[in-house]
């Protein structure tokens, strides 16, 4: 999988959004060792503090469907002009699935016309994760 179909997954996703309230479509897709992609977007909720971003969406399919391991690279998009990177929970979250498979992987964070790539350790030095607990 290149990144440009990486990038082509998540905006797919992000046409499924349900953003009333932000009208701020997300969407992600997850890219593993394996050439299995897998993608979510952002679901908003009148309660605003319920609402589920893109990469939270897609790291819950990828782990409900036994996967857990693998994660290469991970493309978020959004409406703007300028690039968009994970939020910080989002950066946790994806940490948990990259720790379990022991990667890093890369982000490509996409805006209209400029993607900017940087690895998820760099997004989020010094990560707690699974061997924190150890």
């Amino acid at each position: 999988m290149t990144d440009d179909d990486l990038i082509a997954a998540a905006r797919d996703a992000s046409r499924h959004s349900y953003s009333p309230y932000s009208n701020f479509a997300v969407g992600a897709a997850l890219g593993f060792a394996d050439g299995s992609v897998v993608t979510g977007t952002n679901i908003e909720n009148a309660s605003y503090g319920l609402a589920l971003c893109a990469e939270a969406v897609a790291v819950s399919k990828a782990m409900a469907d036994g996967v857990r391991g693998g994660l290469e690279a991970v493309a978020v998009t959004g409406p703007g002009t300028d690039p968009i990177t994970p939020c910080g929970r989002c950066r946790q979250v994806l940490n948990e699935l990259a720790q379990l498979g022991g990667t890093d992987p890369e982000i490509l964070c996409v805006g209209a016309e400029e993607v900017r790539k940087i690895r998820l350790s760099d997004l989020l030095p010094h990560a707690f994760g699974p061997a924190s607990l150890t």
